[in-house]
């Protein structure tokens, strides 16, 4: 394998201080975080129901269809997988790791927690302040399991990618009704983080395991459909009983590990290429766009109902009930993407030292 994708680590477990970014991983970072904010646009429904409220809904429940549309656009594997990737490398202390998650999201969640109250004290609809809080609030759900993951960085390359086995048999035995969600969230993103701490011990190696992996996760991923009744959706659907997400299931961890075979497979073509602007951009704001991407689309929302003095708007306030919505709500994309960039603007991500940053 090529030491410079994927450099040897010393006896102390740390890699070499001149190792140079994997512009692979980064890339696979930026589609990741590309994935998780367009699908919440994409499937977030927000209908303005008689008395001026907002409700939630998804255009998944009126195409079903759209399903598969998921499996490209629900990437969290490919992110923890990256995150995986830079934890086995990086050489920055735990707690340094833990402050640089904890300050922005304290000041997020600071600042919606004022929003919030002063929109309950101006007599906004309950139903607006559930529906919004629960907006807000669900895309942190992802820290806990990180953090935990950050924290067990040390014994998981000791284990190396065998702890994945395990971690499979608690998911699957949650699916069965045995299990307890938190043990099982953290199981589930254990298997692509493993996968990205070996990748980073230079464990994956040749093409031949992208192939096994974006097969095995594949056929998987049709067998629980087919034959074990699994929804085809990767996330949510109002409506459905069963949810691939809440709590993930055996369909995310396939899902996953095909994403993350298909991202061996380019990673020496996405390697060999300059690095576009885009994909700069994405890493170097990756915390704020996650954080801010659903506080856009909300405030664009908002805004937008109290221009029109409450009269739905195509797209952003009317029933997801087709592909006429679906359309509609891509053209507010720009506006959400501006409202993002002004947000990342405002609350910046905290600049990492140059020793650090080439360790990831």
């Amino acid at each position: 394998m090529n030491r410079r994708l994927a450099p040897a680590p010393t006896d102390a477990g740390r890699f070499p201080s001149s190792q140079p970014r994997d512009r692979a991983i980064d890339t696979v970072r930026a589609v990741a975080i590309a994935g998780v904010v367009l699908g919440h646009w994409l499937v977030t429904g927000l209908v303005l129901d008689p008395g001026g409220g907002l409700d939630q809904d998804s255009p998944l429940r009126a195409l079903p269809s759209f399903a598969p549309v998921t499996w490209v656009l629900q990437t969290l594997g490919l992110f923890f997988f990256a995150g995986g990737y830079a934890a086995a490398r990086s050489r920055r202390p735990l707690p340094r790791r833990l402050l640089r998650l904890a300050a922005p999201v304290a000041g997020f969640g600071a600042l919606w927690t004022i929003a919030l109250l002063a929109a309950a004290a101006a007599g906004v609809p309950g139903v607006t302040l559930d529906t919004v809080g629960t907006l807000v609030v669900s895309p942190l759900w992802f820290l806990l399991p990180f953090v935990a993951l950050l924290a067990l960085t040390g014994p998981l390359r000791r284990i190396g990618p065998l702890a994945a086995l395990p971690a499979v048999a608690v998911v699957g035995l949650a699916d069965a009704g045995f299990g307890t969600l938190p043990l099982t969230v953290l199981a589930a993103w254990l298997v692509p983080y493993t996968l990205g701490m070996a990748l980073a011990a230079g464990r994956l190696t040749g093409r031949r395991t992208g192939i096994a992996l974006l097969a095995g996760g594949a056929v998987a991923m049709a067998v629980l459909i087919r034959w074990l009744d699994y929804p085809m959706s990767a996330v949510g659907v109002p409506g459905q009983g069963r949810s691939n997400l809440s709590p993930p299931s055996l369909f995310t961890v396939a899902l996953a590990t095909a994403q993350i075979g298909a991202a061996l497979l380019v990673r020496p073509w996405l390697d060999r290429r300059r690095t576009p602007p885009a994909v700069a951009v994405l890493n170097r704001a990756a915390m704020p766009i996650y954080l801010w991407h659903q506080s856009a689309l909300i405030t664009v929302v908002a805004g937008m109902a109290w221009l029109t003095a409450g009269a739905p708007v195509p797209g952003l306030h009317t029933a997801p009930d087709g592909l006429g919505w679906v359309a509609a709500r891509v053209l507010w994309f720009p506006v959400f993407a501006t409202v993002l960039a002004a947000a990342c603007a405002a609350f910046p991500a905290r600049r990492t030292p140059r020793a650090d940053r080439s360790a990831k």
